[in-house]
């Protein structure tokens, strides 16, 4: 083979291998621009999740700060109730049945409000005594009824969205 044969292989060998320098520079460019913007992607991702997570917080504190606001609102017009009750009753011309009126009244409000909430009240009167929403306080003997019927209520109960709150404190026909 001659010089020059051998000089034009060397030329193209060359010229080959400066193409697949520029090839892998390419490559590896276009490869750094895609990791460049996955890294811009999470960092934006990172940043987003950070501000939905003080949202978050912002709006749990804000329903603890408010969630009671509509209940103490419901209960207000029965304060003033109570309160335009004491005032009648310490008038000169106060009754007790315009008093008992207007504690029954407002103890009706009061369960009417209450209720829009999920209070319920338990009132066994005459039931069957059941030990999941009664607490029996005393038994007594009584010709005539059945055994284990609520004779007489001494504390009604609570129920709140279907959650016993308090019992009902119950006598109990043996």
């Amino acid at each position: 083979m001659s010089d020059e044969e051998i000089d034009k292989i060397k030329i193209e060998s060359s010229k080959s291998e400066l193409d697949i320098i520029k090839n892998s520079a390419e490559l590896i460019e276009e490869a750094q621009n895609k990791a460049d913007d996955h890294w811009n992607e999470l960092l934006r991702a990172k940043a987003e999740m950070e501000n939905m997570r003080r949202r978050q917080a912002r709006d749990l504190e804000n329903a603890h700060k408010h969630a009671l606001d509509k209940f103490v609102s419901e209960l207000l017009p029965i304060y003033d109730s109570m309160e335009l009750g004491l005032n009648a009753a310490n008038g000169a011309e106060a009754s007790l049945d315009a008093v008992r009126d207007g504690l029954e009244m407002s103890m009706k409000m009061f369960l009417s409000s209450i209720s829009k909430f999920g209070l319920e009240q338990v009132n066994p009167e005459d039931q069957a005594f059941d030990p999941e929403v009664h607490q029996a306080m005393a038994i007594e003997e009584m010709e005539g009824v059945e055994p284990n019927q609520v004779l007489t209520v001494v504390q009604k109960g609570y129920q709140f969205n279907g959650r016993l709150l308090r019992p009902a404190m119950v006598i109990v026909s043996k």
